[in-house]
């Protein structure tokens, strides 16, 4: 999970506002912390996502595409010097914040700080006529009376009184005559520095009577009225409202933090804590970092963790824990201020980008200190597990928005409970079904085999193919940008999303091919283009078994009811990593831990897009396949190849002539509309090339696949595509074997 340099985080006066703390006892790393390099330079607007490649006519950008130093280094230090300078530059603090380094981070506090204040002023200004001035009127009497008793206290010395009498009850004479002395002293000299000022205050305001305007008198008189009413307010009632919630905080000491450990049991009388570097503020929190004693470990402090945080006195979902590469026992605690997870992380950035590069990582969330959270589908399937109405269908959809922004990604989308959050989808998606209740003649579950078992036969397709591509097209053997976005070689990056799962894998009829054909897609498709995401509300053995879950290379675990179920989604053994999303709470919606996305596991507070937030993207993206000519399937109102597919087979064999061993696949459609009018008709009438790619799709779900045949016609060699008779005998031989086993 990197940072995409085509993605600006998004301006979320929310995020910055108010995320302050209690964050989940998890000892995960930061999934992404962002690299002000990468964000700082190259930065674009939104709708102008597309990086700008240098003209590749210009030998001088030709040399900078290869990477050729413009100025090679005068010296070059060995490996170890270079590491340990590397070492020491990371471990140097920043000079200043990377607020104040990045542009967009500078606008949106700005943004931030523009609204917090306007709010707050607005909000007085309300309540100073219909609030505060009844309060000042109420309160300035009773502060005068304080202030005028509190002055005459101060000139008869009142505070000794007590002194006085005690030296009378013990009947030491001289004690109480030096006290009286020292009464009488500070009585007159009080008495006359409050008579001068008297007669000083009485001057002045005869004066601003008599000479100053009637604004100036008014100003003043409210000034001392508020003043009075200030004085006089009751201690839990004041004068002013608060226009913002406080939190509790407090000033994190050494002592504090030594205490904590004493009482977790992780201290010996022999040994105490450490600590590397000063305790600090690190954003909405503290930083410490401390040293274990030797014999004490990460681990330790894990499993103390409930401890630490009593000894500390905050909450146990404040305290973060973050393991130490350089030493097994130094451990960094982040304590937070408040609950960031409760903080909506805000809208999609989504919703300003024109168009998305799903080659590249795009924004999917923050994490718990609001840095962004990059998430990519390439090479990888992902699994998505929450309990019911915490975020896990808007966490999932938020991948797919990105992958409909990219023309050239072929979108299947199929929702297991019908519900309306994915029917957007039927603007762009290629494959799209709901429920599994057919409905005026059309059967979801079947589209969703048939959609399986093309995926399948394209998969298959593509290793053959990447496989035979030459060597300046293909170097690898691998798909690449360029050749997923050739149009002539059909082989986009694809996204197959099912939600709600279990309730296809659960289907009576049609559950076990159902799970077989998504265990090989989740298995063996990612490695060509194609991923695979699933959700799921019940990730147990029965409604999705572990066979298939154990195919996913990433997870995304939201609040689940148990640290079993956890375990379940994110992976056996993450519980004693640490990662247990039951911990989670249920104001943390759209929150989960990520795990097997990048190298560092880490909680993600995705990005939301509600429904019209869905349709305004999906109506760009739309727009923008058919810009780009890539609008295909359900979406352009294309049906699979009709259940034709079942009969296929048996109707080309049917019209293959003896002793033909090839045959042009335009011929066998035409050939086709002539034995089924009413069902190959449509193919027959198109053109040439769509006419052959019509029956190319119809036969890819049976393993059947077309190549160049060449004929001599007029003297002059044809190549065209078609289908060789063998093939088709070895498919309708496994079809009817299956059958038999069946």
């Amino acid at each position: 999970m990197t940072e995409n340099p085509e993605f600006l985080p998004p301006d979320n006066p929310e995020s910055t506002e108010e995320r302050t703390a209690e964050v989940l006892p998890f000892p995960l790393k930061k999934p992404t912390d962002p690299d002000p390099a990468a964000l700082g330079e190259g930065v674009v607007k939104p709708g102008e996502w597309e990086a700008e490649l240098p003209d590749t006519d210009d030998p001088e950008a030709e040399g900078l595409a290869e990477g050729a130093p413009v100025d090679p280094p005068r010296e070059v230090y060995p490996p170890s010097v270079a590491e340990w300078m590397e070492a020491k530059d990371k471990a140097r603090m920043p000079v200043l914040p990377d607020w104040v380094k990045l542009p967009d981070q500078r606008k949106a506090v700005r943004k931030w700080a523009v609204r917090h204040y306007s709010a707050v002023a607005g909000y007085h200004a309300i309540r100073l006529p219909l609030v505060y001035t009844p309060k000042i009127c109420l309160y300035s009497p009773r502060g005068a009376w304080r202030w005028s008793t509190a002055i005459g206290r101060w000139v008869f010395d009142a505070e000794g009184k007590g002194l006085r009498l005690a030296a009378v009850a013990n009947e030491d004479a001289s004690e109480y005559l030096k006290l009286s002395r020292q009464r009488n002293d500070r009585v007159r000299l009080r008495g006359i520095v409050a008579t001068i000022g008297a007669v000083i205050g009485l001057a002045a305001a005869l004066t601003l009577y008599v000479m100053a305007p009637s604004w100036l008198l008014m100003l003043a008189m409210a000034a001392m009225t508020t003043t009075l009413g200030a004085v006089g307010a009751p201690a839990d009632r004041p004068l002013i409202d608060l226009a913002k919630v406080t939190f509790r905080k407090r000033k994190l000491s050494s002592d504090i933090v030594i205490r904590a450990h004493e009482v977790a049991g992780l201290t010996s009388k022999d040994q105490t804590i450490g600590f590397p570097r000063p305790i600090g503020r690190d954003g909405d929190g503290w930083r410490v970092v401390v040293d274990l004693p030797y014999g004490k470990s990460f681990k330790d402090a894990l499993n103390a963790h409930t401890k630490v945080a009593s000894g500390m006195d905050i909450a146990a979902t404040q305290l973060f824990l973050d393991k130490d590469e350089t030493s097994e026992r130094r451990v960094s605690y982040w304590i937070a201020d408040r609950d960031p997870l409760a903080v909506p992380s805000g809208k999609s950035p989504l919703l300003g980008a024109t168009r998305v590069d799903f080659w590249k990582p795009f924004p999917w969330g923050v994490d718990e200190r609001g840095n962004p959270v990059m998430a990519t589908m390439l090479w990888l399937s992902l699994l998505v597990g929450a309990v019911p109405r915490q975020g896990k269908t808007f966490s999932a959809r938020t991948i797919a928005l990105a992958a409909a922004l990219d023309p050239y990604v072929r979108l299947y989308v199929f929702d297991g409970k019908a519900s309306p959050d994915w029917r957007t989808f039927t603007k762009v998606a290629h494959r799209i079904g709901f429920g599994i209740v057919p409905k005026a003649g059309f059967d979801p579950v079947q589209h969703l085999l048939t959609s399986l078992r093309e995926l399948k036969a394209d998969v298959e397709d593509r290793y053959h193919r990447l496989s035979e591509l030459p060597l300046h097209v293909c170097p690898e053997g691998k798909l690449t940008p360029e050749i997923s976005r050739d149009k002539k070689l059909n082989m986009p990056l694809v996204l197959f999303v099912v939600d709600e799962v279990q309730e296809y894998l659960t289907h009576p009829e049609h559950g076990k091919e159902i799970l077989s054909l998504m265990v090989y897609l989740a298995r063996v498709a990612p490695a060509v283009g194609v991923s695979v995401m699933t959700a799921t509300q019940k990730p147990d053995d029965k409604a999705c078994p572990s066979e298939l879950r154990d195919q996913h290379q990433a997870r995304f675990a939201l609040r689940v009811g148990a640290y079993q179920v956890s375990d379940t989604i994110l992976g056996a053994g993450s519980y004693s990593e640490g990662l247990d999303a039951s911990k989670l709470l249920k104001s943390h919606k759209g929150v989960g831990l990520l795990k097997g996305m990048s190298d560092d596991s880490g909680i993600v507070r995705t990005y939301l897009a509600d429904g019209r937030d869905a349709d305004r993207i999906l109506t760009r993206a739309a727009a923008l396949r058919e810009a780009e000519g890539t609008l295909s399937g359900d979406a352009a109102g294309e049906a699979p190849a009709p259940e034709t597919s079942a009969t296929i087979l048996d109707d080309v064999a049917a019209v293959l002539g003896k002793g033909e061993t090839k045959v042009w696949s335009e011929t066998i459609v035409d050939r086709l509309a002539d034995l089924r009018p009413d069902v190959y008709g449509p193919w027959a009438e198109l053109e040439p090339k769509p006419k052959a790619e019509a029956l190319t799709a119809a036969l890819k779900p049976h393993g059947v696949a077309t190549e160049q045949i060449s004929r001599r016609i007029d003297g002059k060699v044809v190549n065209k595509r078609g289908i060789k008779r063998d093939d088709m005998a070895t498919a309708i031989t496994q079809r009817n074997q299956k059958r038999d086993a069946g």
